[in-house]
């Protein structure tokens, strides 16, 4: 009897996102409905609930690893894995969506460009977006990828990279998975030598963005670190 009343749920949530889409749905519903298809003929609501209380929000749940959506009860191993993909499926459409040529003549454009590629990743990564002189995105790749905690930049690569891909400019970003988009001591020194070893090659370190969770922090524009950057500027 308990199936068939929760078949009869299922059915209901799933004619009524058919109708309305998923305006007007709690996030637990978001979830309960996306387990449906990694947790057959079992009531999906208490775990929905349960990855919210684990995770805080929906956010967090489509950013968890696999490992620690499995320590959650109830989650098996195919709705981790389906969770895990989704997470992962915004990141591509985000980056589908924005153009490889877009022109980054902003602090807002650099963010609003960079802030997608990591969305879910766990550990310290370091993105480079190479530029010409009209701001024009050439080529975006990670160079380096370290600990959750750390990373080692190498400046010999992104001088490399910036070279190979013809840039006179380029904007250089990294996350902070389980901190806050604060400019280390570290981060001030790494940016001081990229902005130097670019500079020997006629290149210019527009900016290094410093990414936690959906914020960024710009440090070119934040006034006590503007002096590890060359005085000139081809943004606004």
């Amino acid at each position: 009897m308990s199936g068939d009343v929760h078949k009869g749920h299922r059915a209901r949530l799933k004619q009524r996102f058919l109708r309305e889409g998923l305006r007007g749905f709690e996030p637990h519903q978001i979830l309960e409905m996306l387990l449906f298809f990694g947790i057959p003929r079992r009531d999906t609501n208490p775990i929905a609930h349960e990855l919210i209380n684990t995770f805080g929000n929906l956010s967090g749940v489509l950013k968890a690893s696999y490992d620690d959506l499995m320590k959650v009860k109830g989650v098996t191993p195919s709705s981790a894995t389906l969770i895990s993909f989704c997470g992962q499926l915004i990141r591509e459409y985000y980056d589908s969506e924005l153009s490889k040529d877009m022109i980054l003549d902003s602090t807002d454009k650099m963010g609003q460009y960079i802030l997608p590629k990591f969305f879910g990743e766990r550990n310290e990564k370091v993105l480079l977006v190479c530029l010409d002189n009209k701001c024009k995105v050439l080529h975006t790749s990670f160079v380096s990828e370290g600990s959750i905690n750390a990373t080692e930049v190498s400046v010999r690569k992104i001088l490399e990279q910036a070279i190979r891909n013809h840039a006179t400019a380029v904007v250089i970003a990294h996350n902070h998975p389980n901190g806050f988009a604060l400019p280390s001591v570290e981060d001030q020194q790494t940016t001081k030598k990229i902005t130097n070893a670019l500079s020997v090659a006629g290149i210019q370190l527009v900016d290094h963005l410093i990414v936690a969770d959906d914020d960024y922090v710009s440090m070119r524009s934040t006034k006590m670190l503007a002096h590890l950057f060359k005085p000139e500027k081809i943004i606004d």
